[in-house]
């Protein structure tokens, strides 16, 4: 930029086709693309709009995918900047710049092809992700990440890979957001998780012991002397570095599945017991002639965890801990939320491939479906051997291995710990000379699940020498062993196990067969019978032997072998199938926790009974039964945490398609049964169930529609033409056909409708569609084939494929103008538009019709309209004549087509509110059917006249809709009146009550209940006070329990009254509150509501009375400029503003509401310049409201609370008055100049009314000559003067300074410049010369100056009676210079006098308390109404001859 170099303007995603290179420098444009050649670049290059790209790319598919996507994210991207969501605008930038650098390393062709493997795998993640991110269309590729082609791809593969890619986003979302989650919801997060993990990371092992070593690492309990995980097991070599050099600063462990119970324990250190290997004694010499290799206990070093468990302290993987013990053990410690696969993708710099996982020794507090575990875990406890014929105790070593039923010792089934290699047999840790040697050891057997049955563990004991020649010589002196499997094929109980010792030849004991046959523990001895005695008797060479004891304990974590007989009868099912009834019933008997540990494989089970029996009900009611026993375990508090679990379970392992049936089934015999009042056991539960069930129906319904729809596309996706027409021929009767047509047309209506894929699913919906268009069209040949001649014409089958056809053309997924350029081309170069297809099908299918057209009017007018608002121009071209072919064969029928009327213009109303139609589609209304209108004479008029009212409804109701979404409440309040309006000038009354309560409702929204009040009002015109039923059109949604006329009229009065009362319009309230209740006194007879009615009557004139209502201040606002909407272009609105709203405020939220209007400064009206121009306008200024005539106060006292509410309501004129300059101006006198000039503005309607503000429907100007302005200013001068002396006469307790200031005012010499100008002006033979015409008005000032006297002298005696005594001199003081004043006036104007009932009222030195008003008549005594053609007075003397 700013260099001067010519450079090219592109966006992301622009085309620019190299041409070629030339000399010089010249600019040519030729559509539709631009040639641009710049000099120093000395090429050619052409850039191809967006929509007219055809280029062929010469790039790999793969890039060319990347530039469609960052075109196409690049907009989206524009728009989040502009919408200001600035997390998601990071988001797609740092993906777009992901893209654009990858792109950039695919293009270069220099990557390896391994790493090019995996940069393609990491783009394509990408693309996925951020399409899912952004909504847009999921993207189904092979195992290479290319995108599949449905064309070569079957529906069926198509189908699960689109449930592929799906699981893996969604997997991926979670990933994500799991990342994106702050800091400080870590602690949170470990609160609310249910699976935690400890990091631990060995830093370094420091002890001389001078041999290997074993660590074990483990956690432990000891409050309750137990491990409660796994160990892990570090093998540490002599010269003080990891056996293994690679695992040199990376041993790092993850001790996962803990529970919020393990972190509630009380206390749990991180234990590290130390195993040396090598000889006996450390102290013997390191020669060849002691043994070596035995394990022999060295010590053990303790941490406390708690607070790091707990997280109350500082858990960091920088930091090292110093684990107390002579060996210094110098580990990093931290806390992890989440179990294995959740930490490493939440810490993947700490928790990677290569960490060790060391499981809890038990199971986690949830088991998540899919999470397959099968580990034994079996401690050495202790034992206790007699030396024999030995003169010392034995130096016990033991040795257990597993073995199947012939003895063979099963390879690598025994792990002595996390992170070390599976062995095939494990070696004890020796003790020198030691009875009873407490060993404590615990390993882990996994081998596989099918091998359990068939397999046991043997130990056997050897004394070791410290000798290696002794040593050798040694041979097993006993033995032990147990079955993992009990004979009823459960798993052995967890526990301590009291196992037998076998002595006998060492020979014998590795005989399978020997020592099989001897009972394995003492338990199963003693079951059996036996005696125990010093000598038994010998089995196969082996004895049992009473003098040694062994012992070990157990621990079964296996999510597949269960440890409770009733479960595993349920779960082994097809086994003994006859046992299938007494295994489901025992299931509500079996241990919750257990039922838990195997969720899955129960709840698959449960399934699997109820699917293979689906052609009977015989299981249906227990296998429901126990589906609730599981739902309702899982709602018991001590298990709520595997709800997740069961979510999980229905969403990604459930797939019992048809078990809705099921289900279904069951839940209405209950309903029904209990419906019917007779017992129902399980009713309560299922109820309480109620959740899941529906949740299992919902999912089981999903999948069979997925797998159904596909099935069936892939089955119509091979079908010819030949397919198709032999099956037609297999239905022998035509009914048959019929009946085959309409509910395949239902059904693909139905599937249409539903759409049973995610929206995202694109590419398969398109297939679906394509599919269904071809089948659609082929069974539509049948049609006309068979169904058309009048003898076989089918109505409904023909209906249904109409309704079908238009449900079809009118799907989501086909509006191509909806999707950005990129999915349009895609779909279009595809599969082209498939709306034409079917729309031209539909038009054909109509005009075969003939005289059966009758039978689709006016049924059919909505779905042809539906389908011809689609914006496809030629669409509509094709079918909106099919509208002037139903007005003609209504009019041929009947004379006239006013079904068809009325059914579009209902029917238009909700199209176009749903977003369809335009102007572009008014424009062909008007002009398609005026030109079909031509060729039919007869018609034409009635056409025209029905074209012209559509041509209205659509301009009206596309301003609606432009508003609907606006924040501008007050343009949607303009447009629904404007609707409203037409519905009622073309008797829709329907319609109209429709937007009636729709413009309430915005009322509400803005609390406007006075205009609320006045639109709910309009509906009771409607109505007549009658016992008749309701009419349908006048009823309304929020009324409809209304029966009757009198009822819904009753009902809408009580609500407006309510309204009324909210906007302080007690007056309008009183008029409906004695409308209803004449009703209730003359014609119901109700005096209970006529009470009610009579309080609140009073309640409304006690608050007109007391409480206090500030006038409104109303404001002329002009929109000028073609930049505004039609309904305010270039036209003037008079708006009541709210309480003590100014209109300097009320100009502000004006001008937010149009942003970029311009503000005019003036109050007169704009030139045609400002009209015309493109731009907006606004023009805002305050007038005044001109009252009008109330009979009813003629020669009355009437309050000022009364007569204050008809100054500013129920008013339709209004006055803004601007003071000019004519003439010479006497700079001592401006009144003798003072011109006024005045606007009238008269409104479509009073206000206040169903708006806040009317439309002015005229305006008048006229001029006021100085000496009428004085007029007007000497009677607003003694209006304000009696009002003043009324409201003090009211109200004892008003203070006395405004009345003060007012009076001073005027009788002062110092200030009295009013009427003294007035007679220098106008009282003068020069001006009586001048102005011959003006002597009645003359007259008529000297007695308004007159008449201000005993005004004023009412006032200094009110002021006399209530001024304080400090205030005394003032009085006296304007008392003499109102003496003065007075000889002045009745010397030259006359002496006025008050009436002597005012004279009494206003000198009485001590008033009543009651308050009293001056009575309007008398104020016509003085006022003499002028004539003038352009005055209008706003003053309160007017109201004196009203």
């Amino acid at each position: 930029k700013g260099t001067g170099t010519p450079q090219l303007s592109l966006q992301i995603g622009d085309v620019v086709h190299i041409l070629e290179s030339c000399e010089g420098k010249h600019l040519c444009t030729s559509p539709p693309v631009s040639i641009i050649c710049t000099h120093e670049m000395q090429t050619l290059f052409v850039i191809f709009p967006r929509h007219t790209e055809n280029v062929i790319p010469a790039e790999i598919p793969l890039v060319q995918e990347v530039t469609t996507t960052l075109w196409e994210w690049g907009n989206i991207w524009k728009q989040l900047y502009v919408t200001n969501k600035k997390a998601r605008f990071q988001q797609v930038q740092s993906m777009m710049c992901d893209l654009m650098e990858w792109r950039s390393q695919l293009l270069s062709g220099t990557l390896p092809k391994d790493e090019l493997k995996e940069l393609k795998q990491k783009v394509t993640s990408k693309i996925d992700y951020g399409n899912k991110v952004l909504e847009l269309d999921l993207i189904v590729r092979d195992e290479d990440g290319n995108i599949l082609d449905p064309d070569k791809t079957s529906v069926i593969s198509l189908f699960h890979a689109h449930e592929e890619a799906t699981n893996k986003i969604t997997e991926r979302i979670k990933e994500e957001m799991s990342k994106d989650q702050p800091d400080y919801a870590s602690y949170s997060r470990m609160s609310s998780s249910p699976t935690h993990s400890l990091y631990v990371f060995v830093r370094n092992f420091v002890c001389r012991i001078g041999e290997d070593a074993e660590l074990f690492m483990s956690l432990y309990d000891p409050q309750k002397s137990t491990i409660i995980s796994e160990n892990y097991l570090v093998r540490w070599g002599s010269r003080g570095f990891p056996k293994e050099i690679d695992m040199l600063n990376n041993l790092k462990v993850v001790f996962t599945d803990l529970g919020n119970k393990d972190l509630s324990r009380d206390k749990i250190y991180l234990v590290c017991q130390i195993v040396r290997v090598g000889r006996m004694d450390l102290r013997d010499s390191n020669s060849r002639k002691y043994t070596q290799g035995l394990r022999r206990p060295f010590g053990v070093a303790v941490m406390d965890i708690t607070d790091i468990i707990k997280g109350k302290s500082e858990s960091d993987e920088e930091k090292q801990h110093f684990i107390p013990f002579h060996p210094k053990d110098y580990p990093t410690v931290k806390m992890l939320v989440g179990d294995v696969i959740q930490t490493r993708k939440d810490y993947p710099h700490l928790v990677d491939r290569t960490t060790v996982v060391a499981r809890k020794l038990g199971f986690p507090e949830i088991i998540m479906p899919g999470d397959i575990r099968n580990d034994i875990y079996i401690t050495l406890l202790y034992g206790d051997f007699d030396k024999y014929n030995k003169t010392t105790q034995r130096n016990v070593e033991v040795i257990m291995c597993v073995c199947d039923e012939e003895g063979k010792v099963l390879p690598n089934a025994v792990c002595l710990g996390a992170g070390d290699k599976p062995v095939s047999e494990y070696r004890s840790v020796v003790y020198y000379q030691v009875k009873q040697p407490r060993w404590m050891e615990t390993l882990k057997v996994a081998v596989p699940i099918e091998d359990m049955q068939r397999i046991h563990l043997r130990f056997m004991f050897r004394h070791r020498s410290t000798q290696e020649s002794k040593d050798k010589g040694e041979k097993n002196f006993a033995m032990a062993y147990i079955r993992l499997m009990k004979e009823d094929g459960t798993t052995l109980h967890d526990g301590i196990h009291d196992l037998l010792v076998l002595k006998g030849d060492s020979k014998k004991m590795e005989d399978a067969g020997a020592y099989l046959a001897l009972p394995s523990t003492r338990l199963h001895m003693e079951n059996k019978g036996a005696t125990l005695v010093r000598s038994s008797s010998i089995v196969g060479g082996l004895s049992v032997s009473s003098r040694d004891a062994f012992y070990i304990s157990t621990l079964v974590c296996s999510t597949k072998l269960t440890q409770n007989v009733g479960l595993l009868g349920l779960l082994k099912w097809r086994m003994k199938p006859e046992l299938l009834q007494e295994n489901l019933e025992k299931l509500k008997i079996v241990d919750g926790e257990e039922v838990v540990k195997f969720l899955q494989d129960t709840l698959d089970a449960l399934f699997n009974i109820m699917m293979e029996h689906s052609h009977s009900n015989e299981y249906d009611i227990l296998v429901f039964d126990a589906l609730i026993y599981i739902i309702g375990l899982i709602a018991d508090r001590k298990f709520q945490h595997f709800n997740t679990v069961l979510e999980a379970y229905i969403q990604q392992h459930f797939s019992a398609t048809l078990a809705y049936k099921k289900l279904m089934s069951v839940l209405k015999i209950y309903l029904d049964t209990s419906s019917r009042g007779e017992q129902c056991e399980p009713i309560l539960r299922t109820l309480k169930a109620l959740e899941y069930v529906f949740k299992f129906i919902v999912r089981s319904r999903t999948l069979f529609s997925h797998h159904f729809v596909a099935c069936m596309t892939a089955i119509l996706n091979q079908m010819n033409d030949q397919h198709y027409s032999v099956y037609i021929e297999t239905f022998q009767k035509s009914s048959e056909l019929v009946d085959f047509l309409m509910e395949t047309f239902i059904m693909f209506k139905d599937l249409i409708g539903k759409n049973v894929y995610p929206s995202d699913w694109m590419a398969m919906s398109m297939v679906q569609n394509r599919v269904f268009l071809r089948a659609i069209n082929k069974f539509a040949e049948t049609m006309n084939q068979k169904f058309l001649e009048n003898m076989d014409f089918e109505v409904q089958l023909w209906n249904n494929y109409f309704h079908l056809a238009v449900a079809f053309i009118t799907q989501d997924s086909l509006q191509l103008e909806n999707f950005s350029h990129a999915k349009y081309n895609k779909i279009q170069n595809k599969y082209g538009d498939m709306r034409r297809l079917i729309g031209f099908a539909i038009r054909d299918m109509w005009y075969k019709l003939g005289q059966n057209k009758i039978c689709f009017i006016p049924g059919m007018v909505g779905p042809i309209l539906e389908m011809t608002l689609i914006p496809e121009v030629e669409l509509r071209k094709a079918t909106i004549p099919i509208f002037f072919d139903m007005m003609l064969c209504e009019y041929q029928r009947t004379g006239e087509f006013k079904k068809f009327e009325n059914e579009i213009i209902l029917k238009l109303d909700h199209e176009v509110e749903g977003g369809r139609g335009d102007e572009h589609y008014m424009q062909l209304f008007e002009s398609i059917l005026t030109e079909c209108a031509k060729q039919h004479p007869g018609i034409s008029s009635l056409v025209e006249s029905f074209v012209s009212l559509v041509k209205g409804l659509l301009e009206r109701l596309l301003d609606y809709r432009a508003v609907m979404s606006d924040e501008n409440k007050d343009n949607r309040m303009s447009c629904t009146v404007n609707l409203l309006n037409f519905y009622k000038n073309i008797n829709r009354e329907e319609m109209y009550i429709r937007y009636l309560y729709k413009l309430r409702d915005l009322h509400l929204d803005c609390e406007n209940y006075t205009e609320a009040a006045y639109t709910l009002l309009l509906h009771t015109w409607l109505l007549k006070w009658s016992d008749e039923p309701c009419a349908p059109q006048v009823m309304s949604t929020e009324f409809q329990c209304s029966q009757t006329y009198r009822h819904l009229k009753e009902n809408l009065y009580e609500k407006i009254i309510e309204y009324f009362d909210k906007g302080k319009m007690w007056e309008e309230a009183i008029s409906l509150c004695k409308e209803l209740a004449e009703q209730y006194e003359k014609e119901v007879f109700d005096y209970e509501l006529l009470s009610q009615n009579l309080i609140q009557q009073a309640k409304f004139y006690e608050n007109i009375m007391k409480i206090l209502r500030p006038k409104p201040d109303y404001f002329a606002v002009g929109y000028y400029g073609q930049g505004f909407p039609t309904f305010l272009r270039n036209k003037v609105f008079i708006y009541r503003g709210k309480e003590y709203e100014r209109r300097e405020d009320f100009q502000a939220q004006l001008m937010s509401q149009f942003p970029s209007a311009e503000k005019m400064n003036t109050t007169a009206a704009p030139g045609e310049d400002v009209r015309n121009s493109p731009g907006q306008h606004i023009q805002c200024f305050t007038v005044q409201p001109v009252l009008e005539e109330q009979p009813r106060f003629k020669n009355k006292a009437v309050p000022d609370q009364i007569i204050n509410f008809y100054k500013s309501n129920n008013v339709q004129r209004f006055h803004y008055s601007r003071p000019v300059r004519k003439g010479s101006v006497d700079p001592e006198n401006e009144f003798a100049s003072m011109w006024i000039e005045r606007t009238s503005f008269v409104t479509a309607y009073k206000l206040p009314g169903i708006l806040r503000w009317f439309e002015v429907v005229s305006i008048s100007h006229c001029t006021i000559s100085p000496l009428e302005n004085a007029i007007e200013t000497m009677s607003m001068t003694n209006e304000k003067i009696l009002m003043m002396i009324n409201q003090y006469q009211s109200d004892e307790n008003l203070p006395i300074n405004p009345l003060s200031m007012l009076l001073n005012g005027i009788v002062d010499p110092a200030v009295m410049g009013g009427f003294a100008k007035y007679e220098k002006a106008f009282f003068t033979e020069e001006y009586i010369r001048h102005h011959p015409e003006d002597t009645e008005k003359l007259n008529r000032l000297k007695d308004l100056i007159a008449w201000q006297i005993p005004f004023l002298g009412a006032g200094i005696r009110i002021h006399e009676r209530r001024v304080s005594d400090n205030l005394r001199p003032f009085h006296d003081r304007m008392e003499e210079c109102f003496m003065h004043l007075k000889v002045k006036v009745e010397k030259q104007y006359g002496a006025r006098e008050l009436y002597g009932e005012i004279k009494r009222r206003i000198y009485l030195k001590h008033g009543s308390r009651q308050p009293h008003s001056v009575p309007l008549w008398f104020l016509s005594c003085f006022q003499h109404h002028y004539t003038s053609t352009c005055h209008v007075s706003s003053t309160l003397f007017s109201l004196g001859v009203l």
